[in-house]
């Protein structure tokens, strides 16, 4: 277990602000800014977003949780996925703290599933895989401003097959009441063009609900396979909010990261699962 119950912000002062006032402003500008490729009217069940510093991938994400704002009160449960960059993990790694802090409050775990996941195979408590890493802990201010109060269930994803994976984000699916939050970005370090031709395939995939992408396409590649998966049993259908680079946001287009949101929602048989 963790040797405190809170796990503090690790790069609050890195990639995002860490003054709560600041931090709150640079969100709800984004927020107001977003302007997605696509605008569905329905709501989510599940979303993937980019995960780099808010200067860089901050309003790509905006475009997908601007859209979470009109269904506030409707999410009490947020299950955030997302790649270990610091530690390796085999397999899915929980965390041990209670909550999670940021300058704009802390977060409560889902004590109830943290405990049941445990018992599945491949899921272990880590407190090291957590401590520092960046990819779940940047979601949580943008979704502190977009819903009302909810409770999370975080996981680093290591080396795990997709099926193993599948069955995790299947137990953990709930009703409307979850959202499914995928934290990934895309190519990292080719050149402008290039990372722009390479993340269109990938985008296509996504919207295909085909999976075998790897790692050098997105580096969150396993747990965004592992929602393919369950989106293509759940027919869930994918929109493409928005898709950009870090040469289009803030940086320099000789090697750049690439970045997209998209919304999951269920079809119109009502696949209510």
């Amino acid at each position: 277990m963790a040797s405190a119950s809170i796990r503090p912000a690790a790069v609050a002062g890195q990639f995002y602000p860490a003054d709560g006032r600041h931090l709150q402003l640079q969100i709800t500008e984004m927020l107001s800014a977003a302007a997605p490729l696509d605008a569905p009217m329905t709501p989510p069940k599940a979303l993937i977003v980019p995960h780099a510093g808010y200067i860089y991938s901050g309003p790509v994400a905006a475009a997908a949780y601007a859209g979470l704002t009109q269904w506030r009160s409707r999410y009490r449960k947020v299950v955030l996925l997302g790649p270990a960059h610091r530690v390796a993990v085999l397999g899915a790694a929980l965390p041990a703290a209670l909550s999670f802090q940021t300058p704009l409050g802390s977060v409560p775990l889902d004590r109830s599933d943290w405990h049941r996941l445990q018992a599945m195979p491949g899921v272990q408590v880590s407190e090291a895989a957590h401590a520092f890493e960046h990819c779940l802990e940047v979601q949580l201010p943008f979704l502190q401003t977009v819903l009302d109060r909810f409770v999370i269930l975080p996981l680093l994803v290591g080396r795990m097959r997709t099926e193993d994976l599948q069955a995790i984000i299947e137990a953990l699916w709930g009703g409307p009441e979850t959202l499914i939050l995928i934290s990934s970005d895309l190519s990292h370090f080719h050149p402008y063009e290039e990372a722009r031709l390479l993340d269109r395939g990938t985008c296509e995939r996504i919207l295909g609900l085909r999976g075998g992408i790897d790692h050098e396409q997105a580096c969150g590649a396993t747990p965004v396979n592992g929602l393919l998966a369950v989106a293509a049993a759940h027919r869930l259908k994918p929109h493409l909010l928005d898709l950009r680079n870090s040469g289009d946001t803030a940086g320099r287009r000789d090697q750049v990261v690439g970045y997209a949101s998209f919304h999951f929602d269920e079809d119109d048989d009502g696949a209510r699962h």
